[in-house]
């Protein structure tokens, strides 16, 4: 690589290809070129340099950005120097133009797109996408140049705009029977096949008059999933008979909260709190289950899969069980510690376990720290993610967004979560069989549960307990073994209380 930049280097001396930019790279009378709208394009790149300069780019620089451009395509290598900007493909200088003068964003977003314009011109798997699609891949290697875990959140809005299309569905999932028809599994809630009254189970065996054994699998799916809205006459055959439904493709939104009342006859049962995405709006839906079940025996608060990364949300949430308590520290670049505390106090003290995994990360790891730290309630999984980090996002003018995970959380009371984690004190997957799970609960009653509090002891090294308690491959042996054991330990109190206490 050391080479390659020492011919660039001796190339660009001999060789200015591209003449002076003053008037710009592009011509008003070729606005589109390869089917990209050239200035609209250069426009919004420069949007986003300029906007990304307001955060000092994340402690990198603009040539970060513009040679990140590599990512594309193996093949490509691109050096930004204080006078050039060189693309090489292969063995061969593609191009190369005069650096733009410092903070000219307009002529940065312009090289931007004349890059990608040469690249599209030898690279097919480019070329063929649309630009939507080639904009969201660009930004996307611009942002993982800046920051790894940068990201682009794009615009549905602009997507329909650019490309006049948006992937919608029915809304049920399933697989072919043995006779070839389509056996139902699973139905999204709200969706229109939930609102049509399709159950779990029910046959689908006609669409629009085409019997769906005859149908082949890109067919099926086309009817129950697409771009844009369309319609589906189906015949469902379900124990009460067949019958004929009409079905319209639409945009699937999921809740950012699930919430299971498991009703018991002698007691006030089990509330099961299913988080999605921690939101105000998963804030709400909590809080309006927990004044709806005040009597409860217990608490299933599952974050195995949450998502979010607002952490004044979190904060919300945690406050619901700890009240005015430290959740949280977020640590930004060069800045001091900024220390979150929900405002009021907790609404219930009901026993509590919370269910954790590696997909547990950001803000939810800060969640289940915060109830951890504060003896709330007893951790039962496998160890988080160790991602504990917060997005810094930047709106951009066309409804998408930029995302830096400049951020970087701590527990509240200081403890380094992002790279280690959060550990459980009950491990699921070391205590998988029926038998294993009756030894585990008999040595907790009998006092000879001796559980390592690896929250406490930084000493280890976070691999070594992850190895000790590794993630549980099978999602339904880890749902059936959540649920089990969540419930025999919030059911009898000697177990919450020895487990709470450890």
């Amino acid at each position: 690589m050391r080479m390659l930049k020492i011919f660039i280097g001796m190339v660009i001396s001999i060789c200015l290809v591209g003449g002076a930019r003053a008037d710009g790279l592009f011509f008003e009378d070729e606005s589109i070129q390869d089917g990209i709208h050239v200035f609209d394009v250069s426009k919004n790149f420069a949007e986003i340099y300029q906007k990304l300069d307001g955060i000092n780019w994340a402690g990198k620089n603009i040539n970060v950005a513009i040679e990140s451009l590599e990512k594309l395509n193996s093949r490509a290598h691109i050096a930004a120097t204080d006078e050039r900007v060189v693309l090489v493909w292969g063995d061969d200088i593609i191009a190369n133009y005069p650096r733009p003068a410092a903070r000219d964003w307009n002529g940065f977003g312009e090289i931007t797109t004349a890059l990608i314009l040469k690249m599209r011109g030898v690279d097919a798997n480019l070329r063929n996408l649309s630009e939507s699609a080639i904009y969201q891949a660009v930004v996307g290697s611009l942002m993982q140049g800046i920051d790894e875990q940068g990201r682009y959140i794009y615009s549905r809005k602009a997507q329909i705009n650019e490309d006049g299309r948006l992937l919608t569905s029915v809304g049920m999932e399933g697989g072919r029977d043995e006779r070839g028809n389509f056996r139902v599994a699973g139905i999204f809630k709200g969706a229109p096949a939930d609102i049509a009254g399709i159950k779990s189970g029910d046959l689908i065996s006609e669409i629009n008059g085409v019997p769906v054994a005859k149908m082949s699998d890109g067919q099926l799916g086309a009817a129950l999933s697409g771009f844009n809205s369309g319609t589906a006459k189906v015949r469902v055959i379900s124990p009460a008979g067949p019958r004929d439904v009409v079905l319209r493709r639409a945009t699937i939104v999921v809740a950012d909260a699930d919430i299971i009342h498991r009703a018991s006859p002698d007691s006030g049962g089990l509330l099961e709190i299913v988080v999605h995405r921690v939101s105000d709006n998963a804030v709400a839906i909590v809080n309006e289950a927990l004044a709806k079940y005040p009597d409860v025996d217990g608490i299933i608060f599952d974050l195995r899969a949450a998502t979010g990364d607002d952490e004044r949300a979190a904060a919300k949430l945690a406050g619901l069980f700890i009240g005015e308590k430290p959740v949280m520290r977020i640590v930004e670049t060069a800045m001091d510690e900024v220390e979150v505390v929900p405002g009021g106090s907790a609404i219930t003290d009901v026993p509590m376990v919370v269910l954790m995994s590696n997909m547990t990360r950001g803000t939810s790891e800060a969640l289940v720290s915060a109830i951890y730290e504060n003896g709330r309630g007893v951790l039962v999984g496998t160890p988080t993610a160790g991602d504990a980090r917060i997005a810094t996002q930047i709106p951009l003018s066309n409804g998408g967004a930029l995302e830096l995970l400049n951020k970087s959380i701590k527990t509240g009371s200081g403890h380094v979560l992002d790279g280690r984690g959060v550990f459980p004190i009950v491990c699921l997957s070391n205590i998988r069989s029926s038998q294993q799970q009756n030894a585990f609960f008999l040595n907790v009653l009998n006092n000879d549960f001796r559980a390592q509090d690896f929250n406490k002891d930084t000493s280890i090294d976070p691999d070594v307990i992850r190895r000790g308690c590794p993630v549980i491959i099978n999602g339904a042996d880890e749902d059936a073994l959540s649920a089990a054991v969540a419930s025999k330990i919030l059911t009898d109190k000697k177990v919450y209380n020895r487990l709470i206490a450890e």
